[in-house]
């Protein structure tokens, strides 16, 4: 029932930049956490960045400094801000939203947008 669709992927030299965005539709339930996840070929998805309905953020720290994250007010969207891009940043970048609990309702995944940073 509820889709998410990421957008704003591509190809950027390294030290360049890139602004992700992740919109949910359908029917929306209210979030515990929402991340952007990345995963390179051959390797475990790993977990870059997550906001919670606070508005407080966990980073990785191989992003810590570079990239941002955020949130609309309404809490379908967000986004991420992919400042001084490396070469390792490079992978399918995937949107995540966790519901509340008491939905009681499955992880939901988009489909990925591929960021490939070129040296």
């Amino acid at each position: 029932q509820v889709q998410l669709v990421e957008s704003g992927g591509g190809l950027v030299q390294a030290g360049g930049s890139l602004r992700l965005s992740c919109v949910a539709s359908g029917i929306i339930y209210s979030m515990n956490d929402m991340g952007w996840y990345r995963q390179a070929p051959g390797k475990q998805r790993e977990l870059v960045a997550r906001i919670y309905r606070s508005g407080s953020a966990d980073y990785s720290d191989s992003v810590k400094g570079r990239f941002t994250i955020s949130q609309n007010n309404a809490k379908t969207e967000i986004y991420l801000q992919m400042n001084s891009l490396k070469p390792e940043d490079s992978g399918t970048y995937y949107c995540k939203l966790t519901p509340l609990r008491a939905y009681d309702v499955d992880d939901v995944w988009g489909q990925g947008t591929q960021v490939t940073v070129s040296s």
